[in-house]
């Protein structure tokens, strides 16, 4: 379930409660008239099913309560009441399939904005990486995977693709090529400093490395295992089911194959980085283009299940707050 906590301008109370009234899969409606300050405005509070709330919030997006007053949404961890499990049980498909498309694209936005945090993640995890690489150490490899803040920007890409957004995928786009950018000249320079103090050897890099030769020497499995990453990846997002990205991190190697690059290319090994910049850009358009079908493919379920939804709609009781129980007038006299 969500909770939705809106403050409505008073001329559009009164549409905002028939729109909650009439929508599948709400209830625990309440009405606090004049009591916002800023913006000034009634509260209105209600609880909806997941699987009916991005249909929801784009209705009220349409009466403009966004813009003359707010939305807030709220997961709701645990509701012990009847009301909710029959607003549940009446909504189409399963919570944890839906798609809060707003939702998607602010967490995409955050997380694919270049600041000077996520690029300070993306430099620590690849130079966590060049560790891993020179010393062939497996271990290191996985947590520079875990560390890197890649997949954000790459979200962004895929959401602003579907969503015909082109502003925020150029953002998400912008965050990853300087992120890849700064990360592999602060790592170029960490390589040749390692090596100045006798910590890096070009030898290290050049022996036999059976456990992360794999970084510089992409094949068709590469590809796969990238596809299958983004569909996952996007999958979390959309579903909440954050704790999957931590898989999808650790099964991709798009930051040690930047890092094997970088190293590479402070020692001019130009068989490395050449290979290493092709794991990279088959791992990072794997997953956009997985990304990007996956959106699209839950936006057209979606799509179909509101389709019949509109077409047979349930009976609904009538109102449950009768014209003037809440000490709102309709300005419409219905």
């Amino acid at each position: 379930m969500l909770h939705l906590r809106m403050i409505t301008p008073p001329d559009r109370t009164h549409a905002v409660l028939r729109l909650i009234e009439e929508s599948v899969g709400t209830t625990h409606l309440v009405v606090l008239t004049g009591a916002a300050l800023v913006p000034a405005g009634d509260v209105v509070t209600c609880d909806v099913a997941r699987e009916a709330g991005d249909e929801l919030l784009h209705a009220l997006r349409e009466l403009g309560i966004d813009e003359d007053g707010s939305i807030t949404v709220e997961d709701i961890d645990l509701t012990l009441s009847k009301s909710a499990d029959r607003a549940e049980e009446e909504a189409p498909g399963e919570g944890v399939d839906a798609v809060l498309w707003e939702q998607l694209s602010d967490a995409t936005h955050e997380e694919s904005t270049l600041t000077i945090t996520y690029t300070a993640f993306m430099i620590v995890a690849m130079l966590i990486a060049a560790c891993g690489v020179v010393l062939d150490n497996a271990i290191l490899i996985v947590g520079a995977m875990a560390v890197g803040p890649e997949f954000g920007p790459l979200a962004g890409v895929c959401t602003g693709l579907v969503r015909r957004a082109p502003k925020p995928a150029a953002r998400s786009l912008l965050a990853l090529l300087v992120g890849f950018a700064v990360g592999m000249a602060a790592t170029t320079l960490f390589s040749l400093v390692m090596d100045a103090l006798g910590l890096f050897e070009q030898s290290m890099l050049e022996q036999p490395r059976p456990n992360t030769s794999f970084i510089w020497q992409p094949d068709p499995f590469s590809f796969v295992v990238a596809l299958l990453a983004g569909v996952v990846g996007v999958l979390s997002l959309t579903s909440a089911k954050s704790g999957a990205l931590v898989g999808v991190a650790i099964s991709v190697t798009t930051v040690p194959a930047a890092a094997n690059a970088a190293v590479a290319l402070s020692y001019g090994d130009v068989d490395q980085t050449w290979g290493s910049a092709e794991q990279l850009l088959v791992n990072l358009g794997a997953i956009v283009l997985a990304g990007t079908l996956t959106l699209y493919a839950q936006k057209l379920l979606w799509r179909t299940r509101r389709g019949r939804l509109r077409r047979t709609p349930p009976a609904r009781p009538e109102p449950r707050h009768p014209r003037g129980a809440t000490g709102l007038t309709d300005p419409d006299g219905d």
